[in-house]
């Protein structure tokens, strides 16, 4: 790989490696990301797809390696960068709207408890809530909202920043079916104006949704179309390839060579 990151990457990583205490949780990473691309991780848990994320955003040590952000060191590039955590770092008993919460992607470092919102921040954030599907819902606290709605009110509150980069950490990990979809089609519609980094589970995700798939246990196992062998599936998973697959269209993994046989 060359050293000089491509200024048409959004994420360049070079010979990655972060430790958890005495122990490797992802070891010499190479991997770009390119502008505009919707790039998604899957691997096993405890395969490092967040820890990964982490270090893209600069939440986590390096031990070793470069990670660097449209042409940037990390430092220089957090205000292109927005997250969803895989879990909300938040009390859903807390007494707050959802407007609220969303507001809240507007602070900058640095500002007083008492900042008071000024109206144009009212109106991205009323925009926002809008853009993902929920304008109804503004003023509804957040005890009251379902898995789905809680999920696309964080992502309204990213989007606040308006990243060139968003990075989800399973974002359909506990939502039913239907706002699965809508959180899919929310996300395609968005990789129209930024990058998108999405960890998930759900091949069906991967089947129908990002450009290309990085499958990551520790290691890079794969890095390309998302279309997968067998052997990289059984590579990544370390089980058969039909308990991955069960119920995920076909594309997912890549059909059998049929060269070798004959009519």
């Amino acid at each position: 790989m060359n050293n000089a990151a491509n200024n048409s990457y959004a994420v360049h990583i070079e010979n990655l490696t972060v430790y958890y205490g005495q122990k490797p949780a992802i070891s010499n990473i190479c991997l770009d990301v390119d502008d505009g691309e919707y790039l998604g991780i899957i691997g096993p848990n405890g395969g490092g797809k967040s820890t990964l994320l982490k270090a893209i955003l600069g939440l986590v040590s390096i031990a070793s390696g470069n990670v660097q952000i449209y042409d940037n060191s990390i430092q220089k590039s957090r205000t292109l960068m927005s997250y969803v955590p895989q879990f909300a770092a938040m009390d859903k008993r807390f007494p707050i709207t959802l407007l609220e919460v969303v507001l809240t992607g507007c602070l900058k470092k640095g500002l007083t408890p008492f900042y008071k919102y000024s109206a144009k921040e009212k109106d991205l954030a009323n925009e926002l809530i809008e853009k993902v599907g929920i304008p109804n819902l503004a003023n509804r606290q957040i005890s009251e909202l379902s898995g789905g709605e809680f999920q696309k009110m964080l992502i309204a509150r990213a989007l606040a920043t308006k990243p060139k980069l968003l990075l989800l950490d399973e974002p359909t990990a506990s939502v039913d079916a239907f706002s699965q979809r809508q959180i899919y089609d929310l996300l395609a519609e968005l990789n129209k104006s930024m990058t998108i980094i999405l960890v998930t589970h759900d091949l069906l995700a991967i089947s129908s949704q990002v450009h290309r798939l990085a499958c990551l246990n520790g290691r890079l196992v794969y890095h390309g179309e998302p279309e997968l062998t067998e052997s990289i599936v059984n590579s990544l998973y370390g089980c058969p390839v039909d308990l991955i697959a069960h119920g995920v269209p076909h594309r997912v993994l890549k059909e059998h060579e049929e060269e070798n046989y004959n009519d």
